[in-house]
C-alpha cells in the first residue's frame, strides 16, 4: 500500500473512532490560526469533549485530508463520521442553534477531553 493509501486509512480510522473530531492548525489550547481558534471556541461552548488532529505536526494528513473529504481548507469538523464543514459553516450553524443539538447527539462519551486522535 502506498504511503498516501496508508494516510488515507489513518484519516478514515480517526473519523470513525471519534464521534467529534476537528482537524485543525495547532491544538485547542494554542490554535495556530484564527479559523481553528474560532471553531475550537464554538466546540468548547457546546460543552462536549472532542478529539483533534494538529495538521501542522501531521503534514501527510494535511496533504491527504482534502482529497478524502473533497474540502480544500482547514479546519474541518466531523461529527459522527460526517464532514460538517469549516469555520464559516460551523460558526453559522452555532449561531442558528443547529450545532449544539448535533454535538449533544454525537456518539458516546468515549473521547478524552481535547485528546489528540491517534491513527
Amino acid at each position: 500500500m502506498s504511503e498516501e493509501g496508508t494516510t488515507e486509512q489513518t484519516i478514515k480510522d480517526q473519523i470513525e473512532s471519534n464521534s467529534i473530531l476537528l482537524y485543525m492548525k495547532g491544538n485547542p489550547e494554542q490554535p495556530q490560526c484564527g479559523f481553528s481558534a474560532q471553531v475550537t471556541q464554538v466546540l468548547m461552548a457546546c460543552g462536549k469533549r472532542f478529539a483533534y488532529v494538529d495538521i501542522l505536526s501531521n503534514p501527510e494528513i494535511r496533504t491527504t485530508l482534502p482529497k478524502v473529504s473533497n474540502w480544500p481548507t482547514f479546519p474541518q469538523l466531523y461529527i459522527d463520521g460526517e464532514l460538517v464543514g469549516g469555520c464559516d459553516i460551523v460558526a453559522e450553524m452555532y449561531e442558528k442553534g443547529e450545532l449544539q443539538p448535533m454535538v449533544e447527539a454525537a456518539g458516546g462519551e468515549s473521547e478524552q477531553p481535547e485528546s489528540e486522535a491517534e491513527g
